[in-house]
């Protein structure tokens, strides 16, 4: 008669015991190669040695492992099963050209040999240092006309600031926020799509959420362990953002997201796990305005969002889809011109200047090559402009925080490497204050700013330059006797 052992613990007497790095991931089918209506599926990975930490959330990857079977945990009153695993071997992100951008060097001489034919040339020829970056900001979402104000709002966005760091180690932001409140119709999703290509690690999802962990984290439970599985917020760490439907979120993340654009770390406490996560990601938001847009009210009232959370968009654009007939007309134009191919010679020649894959490299470029730094000149307009919207603040209240001269900061270091330059210039500022003035309802310097949906570019280059007249009307006010401040 045989008897088994019934000994559930056991002790190894004798061998050497190896240790190796070890990582679980799941990898799950992108849902690009799926068909209609199909679930995508999941497998777990084991990582072993070197292949620890070579990739992270939201990477898209090609595995080649060997498959195996694992038991599943031995829980009280589940059956104990067999479950698919494969054990990697290689490991190969697919998405490393985007994540990590190379650029050659003839294409950095590129570069530098643009910006070098507008500035030898006299700002008062024909030629002007507007031209340059207009034509960058025409190939930023190219199938919409005009609208040039959301151009380069969504192109100082992408930029972003120099993040900045004190002696006690406090960290004031680089990146910005950027939000666009509009009319059915005026472009707003297209501009979200767009600004995810141009992105290193970018992340498109709607207020309601992106799968079960919404925009921030959730706690879920696997295999009889809780972990925690990330969201819109954390995969788009290091990149972008872009959330449709804004106002649709729920109360939760909307809490919590104020944590997230500001201090850029998400703080959990589900489930006994407690941890901090990073989100350091520009967030590109859009909604619609509650019922017809009142441009009496505040930005509060007319998109039901809280002024905490306004107060941390450094841009907030109101699209407005009003009737103009010339305008109307020259749209009409350029979409029908978009059907028929042969006479659209105008995204041609765009595309044969600044291709989407140029213009991904050029914002790369910008962002590790420069770092500028504010001359006295722009320190001054900055501060004059921030304390006359302090005191001219009645129905902004929720726009005119501190935080407004931190956006302006970065606003005007974004355009400094726009236009290819490494220190902060007067122009810089006055185009900072220019965006802000456009997220303003109503205005404490320019009197009439115009509506954002029919700003358009300047095709005469003999007429003067917008940007000029807004540039003087805005020192003339800053330094008129009525507003003069001193520092």
């Amino acid at each position: 008669k045989q008897k088994y052992c019934e000994s559930t613990s056991f002790q190894l007497l004798e061998g050497n015991k190896v240790c190796h790095d070890y990582q679980e991931i799941k990898i799950q089918e992108s849902t690009q190669v799926l068909g209609v209506g199909a679930i995508p599926r999941s497998i777990p990975v084991i990582l072993q040695d070197d292949l620890v930490d070579v990739v992270k959330a939201g990477d898209d990857v090609i595995v080649t492992g060997v498959l195996t079977a694992k038991w599943s945990p031995d829980l009280k009153d589940v059956r104990c099963d067999l479950e698919p695993v494969l054990v990697a071997n290689y490991v190969r992100r697919i998405n490393e050209i985007k994540l990590d951008i190379e650029i050659p060097d003839e294409v950095i001489l590129q570069f530098k040999t643009f910006w070098s034919e507008f500035k030898d040339a006299p700002l008062s020829g024909k030629i002007t240092l507007f031209d340059g970056r207009n034509a960058i900001l025409r190939a930023i979402c190219p199938q919409v006309y005009g609208l040039f104000t959301v151009k380069l709002a969504v192109a100082l966005t992408l930029i972003g600031g120099v993040q900045h760091v004190d002696a006690s180690g406090t960290k004031v932001r680089g990146e910005s926020h950027l939000l666009l409140v509009g009319d059915p119709g005026t472009g707003k999703s297209q501009f979200l799509k767009f600004a995810a290509k141009l992105s290193k690690r970018s992340v498109i999802t709607t207020g309601l959420g992106s799968t079960s962990a919404g925009l921030t984290v959730t706690a879920v439970k696997d295999g009889g362990e809780w972990m925690l599985e990330a969201g819109a917020l954390v995969l788009a760490d290091g990149g972008l953002c872009c959330i449709d439907e804004f106002d649709s979120m729920r109360e939760h993340d909307r809490a919590t997201i104020h944590e997230a654009m500001e201090q850029q770390t998400i703080s959990v406490a589900k489930a006994g796990l407690v941890t901090t996560l990073s989100t350091r990601t520009i967030v590109f938001g859009a909604t619609n305005p509650k019922g017809q847009y009142d441009p009496d009210q505040s930005l509060s009232v007319n998109t039901t969002l809280s002024g905490p959370l306004i107060s941390r968009f450094d841009i907030v654009l109101v699209l407005l889809d009003t009737k103009n007939p010339d305008w109307d007309k020259v749209v009409s134009d350029h979409i029908l011109d978009q059907v028929e191919p042969e006479n659209d010679k105008f995204h041609e020649d765009i595309s044969k200047k600044w291709p989407l894959s140029l213009l991904r490299r050029y914002i790369h470029f910008l962002k590790g090559y420069f770092r500028p730094t504010l001359t006295k000149e722009a320190e001054s307009v900055i501060s004059k402009y921030y304390q006359l919207q302090r005191r001219s603040a009645t129905e902004n209240a929720a726009r005119t925080t501190v935080r407004m001269l931190e956006s302006l900061i970065r606003l005007a270091q974004a355009h400094a490497r726009l236009m290819f330059r490494n220190e902060v210039t007067r122009l810089d500022a006055i185009t900072a204050i220019l965006c802000i003035e456009s997220s303003m309802t109503t205005s404490a310097i320019v009197d009439s700013f115009g509506n954002a949906l029919h700003s358009n570019f300047t095709d005469d280059p003999d007429q003067e330059c917008a940007d000029a007249i807004q540039e003087e009307q805005i020192l003339a006010k800053l330094n008129s006797p009525d507003y003069i401040i001193s520092i």
